[in-house]
């Protein structure tokens, strides 16, 4: 199959639809497509001297690179057409490239054309078109009419697929790359569906729809000029403005107001940004008391807006310092996140501590009372977990912890010391999580996870070594506990070992909620 793409962009390589038509390609399978950069090739302007229709049948008396592209457009089973949209049309280049196809027409009026056309000197009935474009505007609606009109006329309205995508600028900006790559992704897909028959209609829907809202794209497209909106064109003072101002432009409300304040320390630079339940603006002066405060080099921000260093690490190694309320950093990819939600699968993905505690509760709580009665309930809740998993996502301390809680439990129903089980059930629970705490990912991350991102937390060193500090205070107090009930079952207080034992617990889970928040924000002021 001779797959040929024809480059209309003057920026060629660099064209911001190329990078579209090559995620297109690589999904379609197409390494071999020949492609054509028309702003490099030698192609004047047609002259209407129609010679090919009646002197040289077929062939223009311009000598050109025309007379090399017009072969293979005929020999072409795909012609993918690659343009960026310029003033409603296609960029001078390819026009000149559309107009000099007249040598593939026959001078004679074609007899079923109902406004009037030529028929084809060659049959190319077995051609396959795509239109492959992006715009500089929020969305391609309406906005490719006159593009489309010519298409239909010289290719036929049924005879041609498009990918037209509009904010099209924002595939060379680094900071947006993540979102960007979300949209290349689909057309990659459109690609696979379209090499083997055609592009699916979610797929389609999916290309249609903006890479941002248009309030949002507007403000970063305004902002990326350098230039202040208004009656007076004003030129920003510097980039460090512009980058703060489109950061601005992607919050998404959250019913709060906080007044988030940025100074760049290598360049000396203070902005803030006002965010309101209806948006953000961006202050330089009269300054509020700011709600948070980011300490960083604007070098090392842009970096990691960027993606070159992940945010995360930088926090960690103390390359920036954040002070005042350090929720706005917990929740920065809900506030600020550019990706699109991924598709939805039917694998579990939360987690819930409740699965790995319940058979170890019952069994300090019911076995002192009866062991018998508390021993079989343990036993009972310990086989349901499993069921469970198909809901919520298994944790490996779950899988190891289960089976320790049925076979203890077993034990005392087989007649072992009821003291000594309940004693030594605190034993191994707090060993496994002193182990969970020198793990890659400690316990309490598994389960944490979800409020912070889902997985993508574990990648987070200061989530790790948070979890990793909790996940030990626990370990030390479940071994505590152990040593406690192991000379209160020989008291009067026996019966209720499992309820003041779950006291200094009840108080853990206070600290730990107090303790996830305050650590990474000291850690943070530095």
């Amino acid at each position: 199959m001779k797959v040929l793409v024809l480059n209309g962009s003057p920026k060629i390589e660099q064209s911001n639809t190329m990078c579209l038509t090559h995620a297109f390609l690589e999904g379609a399978q197409w390494a071999d497509a020949e492609i054509i950069d028309v702003a490099k090739a030698h192609i004047n302007s047609c002259l209407g001297c129609f010679a090919c229709w009646n002197k040289t049948p077929g062939k223009c008396v311009i000598s050109d690179d025309m007379e090399h592209i017009l072969p293979k457009i005929i020999a072409a089973d795909v012609i993918i057409w690659s343009f960026p949209l310029y003033y409603f049309s296609v960029p001078g280049g390819l026009k000149n490239l559309i107009d000099r196809q007249l040598p593939m027409n026959l001078p004679f009026m074609a007899e079923d054309s109902k406004s009037g056309g030529h028929p084809q000197r060659y049959d190319l009935s077995h051609q396959r078109h795509l239109i492959i474009s992006t715009c500089g505007f929020w969305t391609s609606e309406h906005n490719y009419d006159s593009v489309l009109s010519m298409f239909d006329h010289f290719l036929g309205k049924d005879n041609y697929a498009n990918i037209l995508c509009g904010q099209g600028e924002l595939f060379h900006i680094p900071e947006l790359k993540n979102r960007t790559d979300d949209y290349l992704e689909i057309v990659h897909r459109a690609g696979r569906e379209y090499a083997i028959g055609g592009i699916q209609s979610q797929t389609k829907t999916a290309l249609a729809k903006p890479l941002f809202p248009k309030d949002v794209f507007e403000k970063m497209a305004d902002a990326s000029w350098g230039i202040a909106k208004g009656k007076n064109i004003e030129t920003l003072p510097d980039e460090s403005l512009s980058f703060t101002t489109q950061m601005a432009a992607l919050y998404k409300p959250d019913g709060k107001e906080r007044v988030l304040e940025f100074h760049y320390t290598d360049i000396d630079k203070t902005y803030q940004i006002l965010l309101s339940k209806h948006g953000s603006e961006v202050i330089t002066h009269g300054f509020r008391p700011f709600t948070t405060k980011i300490e960083t080099p604007f070098s090392l921000w842009r970096a990691i807006s960027r993606n070159e260093i992940s945010g995360q690490d930088a926090l960690f190694q103390r390359l920036y310092q954040v002070h005042g309320d350090f929720n706005v950093m917990l929740k920065w990819d809900d506030l600020f996140g550019i990706s699109v939600p991924k598709e939805q699968t039917a694998q579990p993905c939360k987690t819930n501590m409740l699965l790995l505690l319940a058979p170890w509760i019952v069994i300090w709580a019911g076995m002192p009372i009866h062991s018998t009665i508390g021993g079989s309930i343990a036993v009972f809740i310990g086989a349901l977990i499993p069921i469970f998993w198909l809901k919520y996502k298994p944790v490996i301390f779950e899988q190891i912890g289960i089976p320790m809680a049925i076979g203890i439990s077993l034990a005392g129903l087989l007649g072992l010391n009821i003291r000594f089980i309940v004693s030594a059930s605190y034993l191994l629970f707090g060993l496994l999580w002193l182990i969970g705490s020198i793990t890659k990912i400690p316990l309490t991350a598994y389960y944490s996870a979800t409020d912070y991102g889902e997985e993508s937390a574990f990648s987070n060193p200061l989530f790790i070594r948070t979890n990793r500090i909790l996940t030990a205070a626990w370990g030390i107090v479940f071994l505590h506990s152990a040593v406690w009930a192991y000379f209160l079952m020989n008291t009067a207080l026996s019966p209720y070992i499992g309820i003041i034992n779950n006291i200094i617990p009840a108080l853990m889970g206070i600290f730990t909620a107090w303790f996830q928040r305050w650590y990474p924000a000291r850690y943070a002021r530095g």
